[in-house]
Formats: structure tokens, C-alpha cells, sequence
């Protein structure tokens, strides 16, 4: 940081004033945003692959070697395994000639140890492999007493997970098929089990098929590899369900970005002509799927929830009905089997199967079938694998998360049937290609037996297989287009940097749709009356593709990085005595993210006053805003009703929100009075009017306590208007308040979407009554539009605007949003002025103001161009600018 004043540096501030401003220019901030992802391992030599590695191979172990951390996704039978250990002797080879070694701190003159963490019945495959390519310092270990001279170690999942062995033995790690870790199940969910490995320099990870519509499993693999924290990723790509926790939709313009980023970290391989080498020898055998719906046996179809007897049963549409569908058609799909066994009863041939019912059937019906089970011993279910791989036993009976995974089946079978079908693409997709696979020599053929009332799992299947086909094809094309080993993102996206200013304007307002650091650096000083806005939350959000947005930051010191450029000119801008009104809500931190495993807060609005005071600021106190508890709890699963019952110690409270007062010194501290005071005339503002303001509540009658039977059959908006009422009217009883919500539960009348029965306060500072859903988000969503993330409540800009300003004076928001500060400013008869990144947001808070300056109530009764009508930057161009994100055009005077 460095001190600057007026006229001294393009983000001065007004005269006399000494403050503290960014050191780095802030071009070069924005540049350093651009996420490049580093290379933290070792560049060899073509020469070092061992020979018996293909050329796509040795290319993609060179590419993992050099980045030290990097994901291979590659297709069945292409040779993961080979990668894996080529890639982990390379590493620790390398470390050995730096003399680096023993992560955990052992002699630097070893060369180290290297983990490979495969499924069960796996290592086999990794000790063949190993005797391919000349390595014998190659052990399977269970326990971290086993580990002591260096090499490559190989160890199952279930060791790590149960604790039995410590990653932080090794230098170096691979995870074999690491998708698997989503059922593993145990003590360790997916993303804890892979933190376990942060102590391990170097991390890679293996697998054919990472699910395509789970964008949280591609996220904890780089999370894992140390690329991006989870949090920090969806920030920057997702649209987020604010009703639901962790339902993520990648943003329309943030689709090939995404992308580009995974490649960056992780090649999707096909096949060797991505790369640019021959395909000989990897030809795909044909794929024949065969479905096979049997009839669904209604007799038990049970009773509508009125009582009615039902004629058809319902659509297993989740977990549940689909188990119960299982178990109740068991015997019609075993004949089913039986019947397509009986084409060729000699072949050899998979049985996949869900349920442990299912094993035991399967057992009877097929004598001398071989079937392998979680609780079978370890090393007899992995001799049974074998021997199926080898071709000694022709048929094989097993769950797909038992033997889906890491097995090759494909030199002896070429014939799989799925007794059952379900939701879990993974396991499905794993196990197809058990059998289907490059160096397969058969035609493959899959028969799928189902029920008539599993269809609908039937089309969530086909719909997952034809997402992952498509997410294939995107990673393809940009392997393809780039090559391995070039920064696609930074090649591609530094392209985005910069913006291109765009005003539109009316009688009393401006609307810029630009970087707002650069349009507050253009402002005259002491030119705003009143500075309203909703500052971003640090990394919650990302609102536009530029690197100018502020959720584009790596985490909360990098956010508030950013707003030092802009809060040394808001305190320019704004008139010496007046008010910054910075509306702020704290965050939840989850549990994963601070090792704590239980949610806590950030408290946002703490940092908020400590930025701003160091800016110049006086801080005047905050009013606090309550917002719904319940529709809290959809967003986070953080306040539930079972997690409270499980454990109260748990829960924390509904977070509000505050709006934070801050106060630009006056040139004259000797009576503290603003250089231009915001007067109120006593004729106009009453003294009864000051007391409700200033006290925060309104008293009215009320002759008896409300009762639950009084709401019984009265509508939720205006239950919400009379408990409100009730509780400022009566001695407030928390027992009698629980009784009335419990009374309406009973009825079944409680929503569980929201907050019914919210209560409400006396005090000033805090607001009870703002009207959460009274935004412009009403209008957007009416008009078929964009909704914004976070819109400001009308009552807030109203209040504020009143009480701080005055009219025809200047309000000013520099994160403008849908426009909803200048909007209510001009309807309050103030000068509306804000600046807005996002281009979409910028056009239609256009139509807002110009609706409001025209004195329309209902903004939805025009069309854009009319309201646009007669300015001198065109609705075609604004268009142009929403389309393809700020492209030059024409700028208004």
C-alpha cells in the first residue's frame, strides 16, 4: 500500500486527504486474476518413458511428470496402468537426482516412495504392469508398518480410509479409479478422504469416467491435486440453486471456460489420435444394448394418501422405490436371466446385481456360478476375480462396486447382464466397459433387464450416457484444438480482459455499464450525496465472464484487495459529512474448508467495517435486517430441524443481514455538521413522524391473544401479516409462540420453504419488516429475464434514501445490478447514478429508470425500445453489447 493525494495518482483522493491506495497498478491486478495453473514437477526427456510405452502413453506421462499434479482421464484399455507407474517411478527418479526424497522427511539421498491406491482385486494388474515395464521395487502393503525402503507401494482404498496407512509415508500418489471413492462409503466422504493426501508434494489421479452431471466429483479432483479449492470453483463457474445446497449449473458464458480450465489440469483421452498418434490396434468392438422390460406386478400397489386404492403402482423414481421394485419383481427378472443365459449357456459371462437378494437368487438359479461379496474374504474374492480375468471360470456373479472398477475382463468375455438397472451412471458405465474395451476382439453385448415401472430410470440412464458422451466430445475438441502441455485458459481467456464503456442516460439519471474502479477514478470529487449499494460477498458470486467482476477472486483477502481501488474513490466522490450505506451479509464456511467439520460463519460485515474505516470512513453503527430461517436452511442444510434434534450443539443462528453506516468526515470537525447538511423541514417531518423513525415500530390494538385456531384456514400472506402484528402488539411469549406454529404444523399448514411465523422486533437497529420479495426480481421474473442474485429490497433503498438525502440530490450505486437504487432514487425525486459489469443486468436496469422517470409504477407495461426511445446510444447496440459482452460501440456524451 502506498499514500497518495489529489491530483498525485490516477486513484486520488479529494484535497487535503491522506490515505492509503493500492501499490500495484490496477491493470496489472487484473491481469495477475487470469488462473494459470502451475507446473510443480519435472521436465524429462522423450528418452526417459521406458520404451514399451505407446506414444500416447509416454506422451501423457511426460505432460503428468512435468505438471507434478495432474488427473488422467483417459478411455478403457489405453493404458492407465502404465501411466500411473511410469509416472510415480519418473517422479521419484527425478527426486533422487536433486537428492529429494521421503516427503515425511527421511534421507535426502533416497529416492523417495510412491503410493498407487487401486480398488480391491485391482493390484494385480499394477503387478503385472510393474513386470512389463522392468520395475521390481514394487511391494502391496496394508498397513504403514509395511512401508520402509523406498519404491512404489500399492495399497487399497480401504486402508487409507480405515487409517491402517498414512499418506504422508510417500513423496508421491496416485489415486487408480478414484471415481469409486462416491460409494465407498466409511467414516470419509469423497472430498474428505482426499484431503488426507495434502502432505503428499505429488498427487495424480486415474480414472475412465468421471461423471459427467457431478460437477462436485471434478471439482474435489482438483481440489485434491491442489489446483482450486472447491468453494473458490463454483464461485467462478456455477449458477447456483439458492434453494437448494450444492445443485450446481455451470453459467451459459462460463461453459467453455470451465472446460478449458479441466484441461488444463486433466486430459480426456479417447483415443491415441488425440494426441496425433495411429489408432491401430485401438479400435472400440461393436456395443449391442439390449433392453428388456418385463411387466410390473400392480396387485400391491398400495393406497392413495386419501385412502383410495391405487390401480397401477407408481414410477420408481427414487432410491427407495427403486430398491422396493427390486425385490418385488426378483423372481421375473431371474427368469428373464435364465432365458438369456439359455442363448449360449456356455459363454462366459458377467452377472451384475444390485441387492444381496439378488446374489443369493442368482446362486440358486445358476449352479456353479462363481460370485464375489463384500463380506467375503479379501484375498478369496480377489482369487475369484482373477480366474475370471484369466478365463478358468466361465461365469462370474458380482456387484458393479465390487467389480466395476480397474478389472479387465475383455480377453475371455465379451457378455454382461445386468439383472437390475439404477440411477448410479458411474457404476453402470464402469462396469460396461469391464468387457468393452480397447483390445476387446468380440462384439460386446450388454442385456438390461428392467421393469415397467422402472422406465423412468431407464430415460436418467440413457439421458446420463448421452451427457457423458458430450462431455467427452468437449474435452476432445479442445485436446484436439490446443494440443497436451499448452495453457489453453490463459491463451484463450486473457483475450476477455478490459471493458468498453457504455452510458445511457436520462433526465435525471446515468447509467454506465463499465468497471466501476474506472468510472469512480473519471468522477469529480464531492459530486455524490448518498452512496447506497450492496457490495458483492467477497467470492460468493461471480455475475459476469471479465476479470473485472469482483467474485472473480481467489478468496476474501483478494476480494478486499480489489475493493481498495474502489473505496479510496468512493471517498473521493462523496460530499465531505455525507453517508456511504453499505449493505453487507455474513457467509457460511463449510466444514471441509476449515478441517472444523461443522459449518461456521465468516463474519463479512466485520471485515466490511475495518475496509472501510481504513479508507477514511467514520463508522455511525449498522441496522440489522432479518431474513427467513427456513429458507436459509434450504440453501446451506446448515439449521435443520434433524440436525438440531441429532445435535443442538451443532447449530448456529439465521444469518442476517446489516446495513452498514459510514460517514465521510465534513471539512469543518468542529461541529460535525456535513459541508451540505441534509435538512428536514419540521412542517414536513414530524415530531411523531421522528419518534416512529427513530424507534423503529409501530404500535396497534389488539384485544386478545392470538389463538392457532384463528389461522387455521387463513391464507400464509396473511398469517405472516397477523402473527407480525400480534407479536409487536403483545407481551411476547416464546411458549405460546412455538404452540401456534406447532397448532398449524399438526394441520398440516407449516411451510417448510420459508418462515411462517417470523418474529418481530422493537428495536431500532433492527429491521423485521422488510419485504424480502419486493425487489426487481419481480418484474425480471415476469418478463421471462435474468434474475439477479442478490437484489436489494425496495423498502432498504427506500429508508435509506429518505432519511440521507435530499432531493434532486445524487445516489449513487457503483454495483448497480437490475438498478434498483437509481430506480427508487428517481421515484424519491433524487438523481439516480450507478455503474454495472454485467451488460444484461446494465440493459434492463435502462428500462427501469427510464419507466420510473416517466412515473410508471409498472416498468413490465413497456417494451424495451420504447423506453430506450430517444437516447443517443441505440437499443440495437445495447443488445449487441448484452450478446457478446461489452464489444465496442457506440459511448453517449
Amino acid at each position: 500500500m502506498k499514500k497518495i493525494v489529489t491530483g498525485k495518482a490516477s486513484f486520488g483522493l479529494t484535497q487535503g486527504s491522506e490515505l492509503l491506495a493500492p501499490a500495484m497498478d490496477y491493470d496489472a491486478f487484473i491481469r495477475s486474476k487470469v488462473a494459470v495453473v502451475k507446473e510443480l514437477g519435472f521436465k524429462i526427456e522423450a528418452g526417459s518413458v521406458n520404451p514399451i510405452a505407446k506414444g500416447h502413453q509416454a506422451a501423457v506421462v511426460r505432460w503428468a511428470v512435468q505438471g507434478g499434479r495432474r488427473a488422467i482421464f483417459a478411455a478403457f484399455g489405453l493404458g492407465k496402468t502404465l501411466m500411473q507407474l511410469e509416472t510415480v517411478r519418473l517422479i521419484l527418479e527425478s527426486l533422487s537426482s536433486i537428492g529429494e526424497g521421503f516427503g515425511h522427511g527421511g534421507p535426502a539421498t533416497c529416492a523417495g516412495r510412491g503410493l498407487i491406491v487401486c480398488p480391491l482385486n485391482v493390484r494385480q494388474e499394477f503387478l503385472r504392469g510393474a513386470a512389463m515395464l522392468g520395475i521390481t521395487d514394487i511391494k502391496f502393503v496394508r498397513r504403514s508398518e509395511e512401508v520402509d525402503e523406498p519404491g512404489i507401494y500399492i495399497t487399497n482404498y480401504e486402508s487409507v480410509r480405515d487409517g491402517k496407512l498414512s499418506p504422508s509415508l510417500f513423496d508421491a500418489a496416485s489415486l487408480d479409479e478414484a471415481s469409486i471413492l462416491r460409494g465407498l462409503g466409511g467414516t470419509k466422504t469423497f472430498r474428505e478422504f482426499m484431503k488426507v493426501f495434502e502432505c503428499v508434494r505429488f498427487r495424480f489421479v486415474a480414472t475412465a469416467t468421471p461423471s459427467p452431471n457431478d460437477y462436485i466429483e471434478l471439482l474435489a479432483y482438483a481440489a485434491y491435486l491442489g489446483i482450486m479449492e472447491v468453494s473458490e470453483a463454483k464461485t467462478r463457474f456455477f449458477k447456483r440453486d439458492s434453494t437448494k445446497a450444492d445443485k450446481l449449473t455451470l453459467h451459459p458464458h462460463k461453459v467453455r471456460e470451465f472446460w478449458l480450465w479441466v484441461s488444463s489440469w486433466a486430459i480426456f483421452l479417447q483415443k491415441p489420435s488425440d494426441l496425433g498418434f495411429s489408432d491401430e490396434g485401438y479400435d472400440l468392438p461393436e456395443l449391442e444394448i439390449h433392453w428388456h422390460e418385463i411387466p410390473t406386478d400392480h396387485e400391491g400397489a398400495g393406497m392413495e394418501r386419501w385412502g383410495q386404492g391405487k390401480i397401477f403402482k407408481d414410477s420408481a423414481t427414487g432410491l427407495v422405490d427403486a430398491a422396493r421394485e427390486k425385490r418385488d419383481s426378483l423372481s421375473g427378472r431371474i427368469e428373464k436371466m435364465l432365458e438369456i443365459r439359455a442363448l449360449d449357456p456356455a459363454a462366459h459371462r458377467l452377472i451384475w446385481h444390485d441387492l444381496e437378494a439378488e446374489r443369493h437368487a442368482i446362486d440358486k438359479a445358476i449352479v456353479g456360478i462363481t460370485s464375489v461379496y463384500g463380506s467375503q474374504d479379501l484375498d478369496e474374492r480377489e482369487d475369484a476375480i482373477l480366474a475370471f480375468e484369466e478365463g478358468t471360470i466361465p461365469e462370474l456373479s458380482a456387484k458393479p462396486i465390487i467389480a466395476g472398477s480397474g478389472c479387465n475382463f475383455q480377453r475371455h468375455c465379451a457378455w454382461s447382464i445386468f439383472l437390475g438397472i439404477g440411477f448410479k451412471f458411474n457404476d453402470f458405465i464402469q462396469a460396461v466397459h469391464r468387457t468393452h474395451r480397447f483390445l476387446q476382439t468380440k462384439t460386446v453385448r450388454v442385456d438390461l433387464i428392467y421393469t415397467e415401472a422402472e422406465r423412468n430410470i431407464r430415460t436418467v440412464l440413457e439421458r446420463k450416457w448421452a451427457q457423458h458422451k458430450e462431455l467427452v466430445r468437449q474435452m476432445t475438441d479442445i485436446i484436439r484444438e490446443y494440443g497436451l502441455g499448452a495453457n489453453a485458459l490463459e491463451t484463450e481467456l486473457t483475450r476477455t480482459l478490459g471493458t468498453t464503456r457504455v452510458e445511457v442516460r436520462g433526465k435525471d439519471w446515468r447509467l454506465i455499464n463499465e468497471d466501476c474502479v474506472k468510472e469512480t477514478a473519471r468522477m469529480d470529487p464531492d459530486s455524490v450525496g448518498l452512496i447506497l449499494t450492496s457490495i458483492p460477498f467477497s467470492t460468493q458470486y461471480e455475475y459476469t465472464p471479465k476479470y473485472e467482476d469482483f467474485g472473480h477472486t481467489d478468496n476474501n483477502a483478494h476480494f478486499w484487495e480489489q475493493m481498495d481501488y474502489l473505496s479510496v474513490n468512493l471517498f473521493k466522490v462523496l460530499q465531505p459529512g455525507r453517508v456511504a450505506a453499505i449493505h453487507v451479509k455474513d457467509r457460511i464456511v463449510p466444514g471441509g474448508m476449515t478441517g472444523l467439520g461443522f459449518q461456521s460463519v465468516y463474519p463479512f460485515h466485520a471485515d466490511a467495517i475495518a475496509h472501510y474505516q481504513k479508507h477514511g470512513f467514520a463508522y455511525l453503527g449498522m441496522k440489522t435486517i432479518v431474513t427467513d430461517v427456513v429458507r436459509e436452511n434450504n440453501q446451506t442444510y446448515r439449521l435443520g430441524w434433524t440436525e438440531q434434534c441429532k445435535d443442538g450443539s451443532r447449530m448456529g443462528v439465521g444469518m442476517p443481514e446489516y446495513l452498514l453506516l459510514f460517514r465521510k468526515p465534513p471539512s469543518d470537525s468542529s461541529d460535525g455538521y456535513a459541508d451540505m447538511p441534509v435538512v428536514k423541514q419540521k412542517d414536513k417531518y414530524s415530531r411523531s413522524r421522528w419518534q416512529i423513525d427513530a424507534h423503529g415500530f409501530t404500535r396497534s390494538s389488539g384485544n386478545r391473544p392470538l389463538m392457532p385456531e384463528d389461522l387455521e384456514k387463513v391464507p400464509h400472506d396473511v398469517i405472516f401479516k397477523l402473527f407480525r402484528e400480534y407479536s409487536l402488539t403483545q407481551v411476547y411469549d416464546f411458549e405460546h409462540h412455538v404452540t401456534i406454529g406447532e397448532a398449524l404444523e399438526a394441520a398440516g399448514r407449516l411451510p417448510v420453504t420459508f418462515m411462517l411465523l417470523q418474529p418481530a422486533s422493537w428495536q431500532q437497529d433492527v429491521w423485521t419488516d422488510i419485504t424480502r420479495m419486493l425487489t426487481l426480481n419481480g418484474s425480471q421474473y415476469a418478463k421471462g429475464k435474468e434474475m439477479h442474485l442478490c437484489p436489494m429490497q425496495f423498502d432498504l433503498a427506500d429508508r435509506v434514501i429518505e432519511q440521507f438525502s435530499q432531493p434532486g440530490e445524487v445516489v449513487f450505486d457503483p454495483f448497480g445490478g437490475l438498478g434498483t437504487v437509481p430506480y427508487r432514487a428517481l421515484l424519491k425525486g433524487r438523481k439516480g447514478l450507478a455503474t454495472e459489469l454485467n451488460p444484461g443486468y446494465f440493459c434492463d436496469a435502462a428500462a427501469y429508470c427510464k419507466a420510473a422517470e416517466e412515473q410508471v409504477s409498472m416498468p413490465t407495461l413497456f417494451d424495451l425500445e420504447d423506453l430506450l426511445k430517444g437516447n443517443e446510444f441505440p437499443l440495437n447496440e445495447i443488445r449487441e453489447t448484452q450478446e457478446s459482452c461489452l464489444t465496442p460501440a457506440k459511448i453517449a456524451p
